[in-house]
């Protein structure tokens, strides 16, 4: 719920600290913004986003269907675990494209003491993220954009298969936190993206993470997850519709060729967690 995380938020028009008032959340400045009934709050500067970033109703369905059939489930106990031990089970934890909240919620299961801000530009992940846990704060706000997140007040940043703003991690980290990234490894998802055509996974994806991050951030450990999954026809499918070969395939497309691959089919997930600890401000 917002009240929880409400601490960790700024008004994205002038940065001083909000507070919730009676269906909206508000600054000293007066400036007030709606709480939807679905629980979340837009905090994007006059409700815009720009055009063709934001994740369709349907693609937020269906990763919220892959996802509450446990299929990566062990990569959400690993990532949690992760930000336990970081962050001691305390602070503020921003999920920072946080879809339907699946990863944060089952970080705050790990983190009792901890309160959770997920943020996505997608009103349709945001209305199901307000509902994965008592403790999230839902909020629509641009990851490319100044966060609406107060200065240094994050214990841990989340970022699975989502933009990094890397000014922006690093305003709103604690000096003592930490970013964890998840990102997909050359090996994901080998065995439809050639059948299916899909977008391939760059082998040097982890470097050029590090690279982006540049003097921000310092590597503090890397760990590779790697599961064998045994999907339907449909599973596929489903995955295919959650993420960005959605933009670029039909479902019709997408049947067709899978058509000509086994149902069951054995196919690899293949992540890469990385760690890393905020660089002085000076640095």
């Amino acid at each position: 719920m917002l009240v929880h995380a409400i601490g960790c938020l700024i008004c994205p028009l002038c940065g001083a600290d909000l507070s919730v008032d009676a269906g909206s959340v508000r600054c000293a400045g007066n400036h007030s913004f709606d709480i939807a009934r679905q629980g979340y709050v837009n905090l994007l500067p006059g409700g815009a986003r720009r055009p063709g970033t934001a994740d369709t109703a349907a693609m937020v369905e269906a990763r919220a269907a892959f996802l509450a059939e446990g299929h990566f489930g062990s990569l959400a106990a690993a990532l949690a675990d992760r930000v336990a031990a970081l962050t001691g089970g305390s602070g503020c934890i921003v999920d920072a494209g946080a879809g339907p909240g699946y990863y944060l919620a089952t970080a705050l299961e790990r983190c009792p003491h901890a309160v959770g801000v997920a943020v996505d530009i997608s009103k349709f992940a945001a209305r199901r993220a307000a509902k994965a846990h008592p403790r999230i704060a839902a909020v629509v706000a641009d990851l490319w954009a100044r966060l609406p997140v107060r200065s240094g007040t994050a214990s841990a940043i989340i970022n699975v298969f989502a933009p990094r703003h890397v000014t922006e991690f690093h305003r709103v980290l604690h000096a003592a936190g930490a970013l964890v990234v998840v990102t997909p490894t050359a090996r994901h998802l080998r065995e439809v993206v050639g059948p299916l055509r899909l977008l391939s996974v760059d082998d040097d994806k982890a470097r050029h993470v590090d690279a982006a991050l540049g003097r921000r951030f310092s590597l503090a450990d890397r760990a590779e997850h790697e599961l064998r999954l045994e999907l339907s026809h449909p599973a596929v499918e489903t995955l295919v519709r959650m993420g960005p070969s959605a933009w670029h395939h039909s479902q019709e497309e997408v049947r067709r060729r899978l058509a000509a691959l086994p149902d069951p089919l054995g196919v690899t997930a293949s992540f890469t967690i990385s760690a890393y600890r905020p660089a002085p401000a000076d640095g």
